[in-house]
């Protein structure tokens, strides 16, 4: 396996190693920058990234910090990129053209432009739409790998979700968005105590430093290790739901424009800076009591047998017999028939439109005539209608969203070192 890798890191050399003569001088076209299991990173993808970083630097007038330290952040983020990128290509995952279109399409539509729109500012950016696409299609891949190894790991129990609930921390925090500050100073996997001491000793330097009153995000971008140091260690808005537990335990105790640290955890020691803080609102939701028989065209009864028979249904009901017994005796929505077709109060939005329509123009009580949907031939009525405050309901959907993210975010910081230290990997940037 060994002679293998080197096999095709010395051919993927050979290809790097390319040049042209120009007016007598060689002059490389490329250059390997870093080996990463059976790929390379170019020293072109380094300048490229260089370049974006910069230009979003520019863009929120965050100070520069030197090219040096720039390049070595960035080179491990496209170390770990490539990483994930490979564990994709093994498992098979692709994002072919179709979706990436319709991907590239929703951005746009995000930042207000049609496709041609968004096209001529990236080129203003000076983005090659080529590039983009490239950019983009790594994002996705990266994400549904993360969604497909780091996802499986998270489950989250009822009884999670009412522990927390009970909880001074889900009692106060469930209303609250933040937007923290972040500064990571790594230490390694079974550091020793020596590589401990150091780490902390640095955290201590630039907790100094900002305590004078130094800029967080040049700090951030120089001294970090945190996923977010590029955009100069802000995570930007996110609720609990978002954070690592430890994240949240130290935005509690800040007030806004505060910074805490260094806090020691298995990663490293971290600097927060609460940078803003923002509420909730209540949840209100349309409601309607609706209860309805479904005549199904199947493989002895066709369309047309179908609407007849619902239309023999409506006149019995229109007679006097009760839809309850009807229901119970021909409707074939199995989820609904023991209850005489009841579908209780339900959230018009969660049903077909032909039903919405039929439900919202429906008279209180009244049963109506027989129309299709793609499920088959429905006859309905509308016992109530109502506004419901759902938000204890939304509360427990924010609550299972909040631990699963936070499980989610402490699973992949754990999987991302897992990767990083089982891969092979040649800096040849420190090299030089």
């Amino acid at each position: 396996m060994k002679g293998l890798k080197q096999l095709i890191v010395t051919a993927l050399c050979l290809l790097a190693f390319s040049s042209q003569v120009v007016n007598g001088k060689v002059i490389p076209l490329d250059a390997i920058v870093a080996v990463v299991d059976k790929d390379v990173v170019m020293k072109s993808e380094l300048d490229n990234r260089m370049a974006a970083v910069k230009r979003q630097l520019q863009g929120r007038n965050i100070p520069m910090p030197p090219d040096a330290v720039l390049a070595e952040q960035v080179l491990e983020q496209l170390i770990l990129e490539n990483i994930q990128l490979q564990i994709g290509q093994r498992a098979g995952i692709n994002i072919d053209d179709l979706t990436l279109n319709d991907a590239i399409s929703k951005i746009a539509q995000r930042n207000g432009m049609d496709l041609q729109q968004f096209k001529t500012k990236l080129e203003s950016d000076g983005i090659s739409f080529a590039q983009a696409r490239n950019d983009i299609r790594r994002e996705m891949i990266i994400n549904r790998v993360r969604q497909r190894l780091v996802a499986e790991r998270v489950h989250i129990s009822e009884q999670e979700i009412d522990n927390f609930l009970k909880s001074p921390e889900g009692q106060s925090q469930l209303e609250t968005e933040y937007r923290l500050g972040h500064i990571l100073i790594p230490t390694p996997e079974n550091a020793s105590p020596a590589q401990i001491k150091a780490a902390q000793k640095q955290a201590d330097e630039v907790m100094a430093q900002l305590k004078k009153g130094a800029n967080f995000p040049e700090l951030a971008l120089t001294y970090s290790k945190g996923q977010n140091a590029l955009q100069g260690g802000d995570l930007g808005w996110r609720k609990a739901d978002q954070l690592p537990t430890l994240f949240v335990e130290q935005a509690m105790t800040l007030e806004q424009g505060q910074v805490s640290g260094p806090v020691r955890s298995p990663n490293g020691f971290h600097i927060f800076k609460l940078l803003g803080l923002k509420g909730d609102v209540k949840h209100v939701q349309e409601q309607v009591n609706v209860r309805h028989i479904l005549i199904k065209p199947n493989e002895i009864r066709s369309n047309l047998e179908a609407k007849m028979l619902a239309e023999q249904l409506y006149k019995r009901i229109e007679n006097g017999e009760s839809f309850s017994e009807l229901a119970k005796a021909y409707s074939d929505d199995t989820a609904s028939t023991l209850n005489g077709g009841n579908l209780g109060w339900v959230n018009p939005a969660s049903l077909v439109p032909e039903f919405q329509v039929v439900m919202k123009n429906e008279p209180l009580n009244t049963v109506s005539q027989p129309f299709k949907t793609a499920y088959g031939w429905h006859i309905l009525e509308v016992l109530g209608k109502r506004k419901s405050d759902i938000s204890d309901e939304v509360l427990r959907n924010q609550v299972r969203t909040l631990l699963g993210n936070r499980k989610f975010e402490e699973e992949l910081s754990v999987w991302l070192r897992e990767i990083r230290s089982q891969a092979y990997v040649e800096n040849r940037l420190k090299e030089k």
